[in-house]
């Protein structure tokens, strides 16, 4: 189905003859549209927020506000199958996350809100099918990485035009600081710190009406990365920033990522503390293994004097590299990981998360890590990877999913990469960044690693991925021209996964 942009973008229009007249008072409460994610059999997570005044704090009373809502068989909303109202609260921003039950698995929905004399847009979501149940196809759209001010978002345009089954967005959802080169568009704000500076941000990503109509075409699951709070932080220390002070600024970064996403209340941070890594899946065709690598890391390898955050080196300057006790994500959720993986379900295993796995320096001479990704915990790598190894056929084929590194990847991943004779164990896809710009070295480095089958950092754009029972096929798709609002849309490169052979072949 191509987006109805009647329904989807235009929700005065489509209802103006329902409205009361109030409608026409300049009070429009959802100014920041509709989303959907969390999808299971028999329930999803609906998302609203209220927002009058979007960019200077949202604009509503200091007082819980009533929404009204339904979700229909059809797009006009003419066969309601549940309805009822919800509260929108001043302290969680007049967000809504309606987390609803007793629904059809495998089906596809309608929702809208309305308050205020007031209607939402029309978001449309859907259910997962039944466990023991195989579908015959799931297509996921895999983005990342928006710098608002580099470019437009073009790409969820396309997005949304493609009528995704799932959207898995793998972090920097927003950017709280400004950077980059040749600006298109301006945060029109300071370096976000404080609760209202993140609500601000994620309003004026929010408004934009190509990322509404992504939302609005199918559920989404989300995670984070770094610049949802800032720019390289791992655990309790940013670049700048460390103790007391950088917890204040991450619980309220934390907050406001939760009141503008599709999340259960089961994800509300308390404090700078919140667990949203967690499992999903699409009956027995995937599984879905979402990951933070951020809140519970061990502090970068070998930080530059005087600040955090991440740095280049060599396995000589830096024995941290290979020391075993390192973890990206935490001995809790790194536990979690394994047992899940260990317990296998489903034809796919996916595992959603932030970076790049695939090391990246190798080839002659001595190698230079980054130190922000796995490269910068390669003993925590190999545990995870060795992991994958010890899965049988049928526990489902691994693919690994990424961002972060604004560039397109496709590789073999195997527990040791200096042996490129052993058998891949995962494959690795990373999706470019939306807008966020580039930098070179990756381009420059791919050849030097034989793992890695393509790396292109010069596009901007997104990956498309359809699973069967029989093979995963990755489509690269690369936008024209990133500043430029209408730019088409093009395929870069394809591969295929054939489903128990975790090897790359040419799509």
């Amino acid at each position: 189905m191509k987006r109805r942009t009647l329904l989807l973008a235009a929700p005065a229009l489509a209802l103006a003859g329902a409205l009361p007249a109030r409608a026409a008072g300049g009070r429009q409460p959802f100014t920041l549209g509709v989303a959907s994610g969390e999808p299971a059999p028999n329930g999803v997570v609906l998302w609203t927020r209220l927002a009058p005044d979007p960019l200077r704090g949202g604009g509503m009373p200091d007082e819980p506000v009533p929404v009204d809502w339904v979700i229909a068989e059809d797009e006009r909303l003419r066969r309601p199958v549940r309805s009822g109202r919800v509260m929108a609260l001043p302290e969680e921003a007049h967000s809504i996350h309606l987390e609803l039950d007793g629904l059809q698995p495998d089906r596809w929905y309608f929702y809208r809100f309305t308050t205020m004399g007031e209607a939402s847009p029309v978001g449309r979501t859907r259910t997962a099918p039944a466990p023991g149940t195989t579908s015959r196809s799931l297509n996921i759209a895999v983005a990342s990485c928006q710098q608002y001010e580099q470019g437009f978002f073009a790409a969820h345009r396309h997005i949304a035009d493609s009528s995704p089954d799932l959207v898995a967005f793998l972090g920097d959802y927003i950017y709280e600081a400004s950077w980059g080169r040749n600006l298109v568009r301006s945060h029109g704000g300071p370096t976000a710190r404080t609760l209202e500076d993140y609500r601000n941000r994620y309003a004026l990503y929010r408004a934009d009406a190509d990322l509404q109509a992504a939302h609005a075409a199918c559920p989404w699951l989300v995670t984070w990365d770094d610049h949802e709070v800032s720019n390289d932080y791992g655990g309790e220390i940013g670049e700048r920033e460390r103790g007391e002070p950088f917890l204040a600024r991450r619980a309220a970064a934390y907050q406001a990522f939760w009141e503008h996403m599709p999340l259960p209340r089961s994800a509300k941070p308390q404090g700078p503390n919140a667990r949203i890594f967690r499992r999903a899946a699409f009956g027995d065709l995937a599984e879905f293994h979402v990951l933070d690598d951020r809140q519970y890391r061990d502090p970068h390898a070998c930080q530059l004097a005087g600040r955090g955050g991440a740095a280049r080196v060599t396995e000589a300057e830096c024995g941290a590299l290979m020391d075993p006790a390192r973890s990206l994500l935490g001995a809790e959720q790194e536990a979690w990981l394994t047992e899940g993986l260990r317990r296998g379900r489903g034809r796919w295993t996916l595992i959603l998360q932030q970076t790049r796995m695939a090391r990246l320096g190798g080839g002659q001479g001595a190698p230079v890590y980054w130190t922000d990704g796995w490269d910068g915990y390669q003993p925590a790598r190999r545990r995870l990877l060795e992991t994958l190894a010890e899965r049988r056929p049928e526990q489902g084929t691994p693919l690994v999913l990424g961002g972060d590194i604004h560039a397109f990847l496709a590789a073999e991943l195997r527990p040791d990469f200096d042996r490129p004779e052993t058998p891949s164990v995962a494959v690795e896809f990373v999706a470019t960044s939306v807008t966020s710009q580039s930098n070179a070295r990756y381009a420059a480095q791919y050849p030097r690693d034989p793992h890695i089958a393509f790396g292109d950092a010069s596009r901007r754009g997104w990956l498309a991925l359809r699973l069967t029972p029989e093979a995963a096929l990755a489509e690269m798709r690369a936008l024209a021209d990133v500043t430029d609002a209408s730019t088409p849309a093009e395929t870069l490169r394809r591969f295929a996964v054939e489903a128990g052979q975790p090897r790359l072949r040419p799509g």
